[in-house]
């Protein structure tokens, strides 16, 4: 068997209304000085009140920097940093821009390490302070992922990607998602059946049967889940099992990296600001028909896990194809957009957009099929 490396949160609660006693969760291990950073949404929803409330109740003194925004700059971050100074542990509570900040902040405030010399594969030295993340979308499963990105300059987005960012405590409350409007929880949702996809038939040398069975189980959990989650909002156990198999899929595209999808994604968010799940659905389809050649037989082994009706295909390439359209399918009944051109993108950006998403070599080596600047113009144009 070829060897591998498997990293993870080594810490996760999953349980309706644990935000609520956040306190006796973490306080032992992050310190009586936490450093809070979330979102102004969040904040004015008062969704982080009773996790903020657990905390005062216990005596921890907390600081709030609640203006992360979508897609975050490095001046947010370095705001935060800011704002955490003397910190003993930091909490990141929110989507995966409020997690990707407190996963550097923690990092920086921790070693006051130079975060020129952090960014890439395994440069993050440490340490980093304690950590806990608290999701409040079932998408980017950031809670167990060892990778944080930013956006630098005007569009450009660099990551960090080290085991050192990994969390010490996952905190997966599913009664924190029952608010998140429809269209969110649709591309949240599609982003953590991507992850799993993605996953599973990753060409990174590290890709290993853990990541694979925790694919699979991800996306037997949010294929079976993610109509009921979006068109009923209030359902608990479709909430709290679409954040599962998020959490899940997370575990498996942190050690079985991601490719062509979220590669061809990072132009769309980046230049037009779309939001990152919606940007890999736009792109879905499209890149797993450009790798089908190479990656039929990978697709067809986890179509059914998704969408179980499939198993009446038989052969790889009918069930492949099968699976590819299913999936497209679901974002139009999910009542996404399904063409660039539905999200303000021009045909005069795509060639742009291919140069740009060829910078993406960390996501690109991992794809099935290798990926060239035409074919990524090929990608965005059927998608347009």
């Amino acid at each position: 068997m070829t060897p591998f490396t498997f990293n993870t949160t080594p810490g996760i609660v999953f349980e309706p209304g644990a935000a609520r006693r956040l306190a006796e969760i973490v306080g032992k291990k992050l310190g009586g000085n936490i450093l809070f950073v979330t979102d102004p949404g969040l904040r004015k929803l008062g969704l982080v009140d009773p996790a903020l409330q657990s905390l005062k109740d216990a005596g921890i003194e907390v600081t709030v920097f609640d203006a992360v925004e979508a897609d975050p700059s490095r001046a947010t971050l370095e705001k935060a940093v800011e704002a955490g100074a003397g910190s003993t542990g930091v909490i990141g509570f929110g989507g995966g821009s409020s997690m990707d900040v407190a996963k550097l902040a923690a990092l920086l405030l921790g070693s006051n390490e130079d975060l020129d010399e952090a960014w890439g594969v395994a440069q993050a030295k440490g340490p980093r302070l304690p950590m806990a993340l608290i999701p409040t979308t079932a998408g980017t499963g950031s809670e167990v992922t060892p990778v944080s990105i930013i956006t630098v300059g005007e569009e450009e987005k660099r990551g960090v990607s080290s085991p050192v960012i990994l969390p010490d405590i996952a905190v997966l409350d599913a009664e924190l998602t029952l608010g998140l409007p429809a269209h969110i929880t649709a591309a949240t949702g599609v982003d953590a059946m991507v992850h799993a996809i993605e996953a599973y038939a990753s060409r990174s040398a590290n890709n290993n049967p853990l990541s694979k069975m925790l694919a699979k189980q991800a996306l037997q959990l949010l294929g079976a889940n993610i109509e009921a989650a979006v068109f009923n909002g209030k359902d608990t156990d479709a909430r709290g099992a679409m954040l599962l198999g998020s959490m899940l899929a997370g575990q498996a595209f942190a050690n079985s990296p991601v490719a062509a999808v979220h590669a061809l994604a990072y132009p769309i968010g980046g230049t037009f600001h779309v939001p990152h799940g919606l940007s890999n659905a736009l792109v879905l389809p499209h890149v797993l028909r450009f790798n089908a050649p190479d990656a039929a037989h990978l697709y067809a082994e986890i179509a059914c896990d998704a969408f179980p009706a499939l198993s009446k295909e038989e052969g790889s390439q009918a069930r492949c194809a099968a699976f590819i359209e299913s999936l497209a399918d679901l974002s139009k009944k999910l009542g996404m957009e399904t063409r660039l051109q539905e999200v303000g993108i021009g045909k005069d950006a795509l060639p742009k957009m291919a140069a740009d998403a060829m910078k993406q070599t960390r996501l690109l080596v991992n794809n099935p099929r290798g990926v060239s600047e035409a074919d990524a113009l090929s990608i965005y144009t059927a998608a347009w």
